[in-house]
């Protein structure tokens, strides 16, 4: 089993609301800067430059589950699959995100992964939450 972290952030909107607008991978530059350099589609599916180099992106299907895992595949081959999920609580929502360790990193490197994404997801709810 890897080592994982599981980051989350409450946000006050509307489940759906987050959920449709996050689902996006055209919003990504606008919240998540691991992604977010230059998205493109091209034949049907969605490019992104990111620190790793370019890398493909492959988002669920739309569901009413919240559930926004996507596979990102890096310029070695390597599929890293990422689970996210927008989850409804009251009037508002949590957003959780699963963090895995690489095969053979640095624990270092998952604490710096899941600071990432916990940086992405205060950057998600400060959008969401704006009037």
């Amino acid at each position: 089993m890897h080592p994982f972290h599981i980051v989350s952030q409450n946000v006050d909107r509307a489940a759906n609301d987050v959920y449709d607008f996050a689902r996006r991978i055209e919003n990504l530059p606008r919240w998540a800067s691991g992604l977010a350099a230059g998205v493109s589609q091209e034949n049907g599916e969605w490019f992104t430059d990111s620190p790793m180099g370019r890398v493909r992106l492959r988002m669920a299907e739309p569901n009413p589950f919240g559930v926004l895992d996507h596979d990102v595949t890096l310029p070695d081959g390597t599929t890293v699959h990422n689970a996210f999920r927008v989850t409804p609580a009251g009037t508002g929502s949590v957003l959780s995100f699963v963090v895995l360790a690489l095969p053979g990193s640095a624990p270092e490197l998952l604490e710096q992964d899941a600071a990432h994404v916990a940086k992405d997801l205060v950057a998600l709810k400060t959008l969401m939450e704006q009037p």
